[in-house]
């Protein structure tokens, strides 16, 4: 799994796949404050993608990654 939960903040490591995106959607219901660390992500499946979109979460941290972080930022970005 590509998720570690925090007190208020889910930090992804590298890949986040297509099982993930469920855990993160329901551990954003049971938090909805919660904020999401991306800094070590390295692959976003899109279903992630989604999940953030629909939730919006704070972003703690953004990929390092630059071309990923850019492409999650311009989907997350009203």
């Amino acid at each position: 799994m590509a998720l570690e939960f925090k007190k208020v903040t889910a930090v992804v490591s590298e890949q986040m796949t297509v099982e993930d995106a469920e855990i993160l959607l329901d551990w954003l219901i049971k938090h909805p404050r919660g904020r999401i660390n991306l800094s070590a992500c390295t692959h976003l499946h899109a279903a992630n993608l989604q999940v953030l979109m629909a939730a919006r979460p704070r972003i703690s941290a953004w990929p390092r990654h630059a071309p990923l972080a850019a492409w999650i930022k311009a989907a997350l970005t009203p």
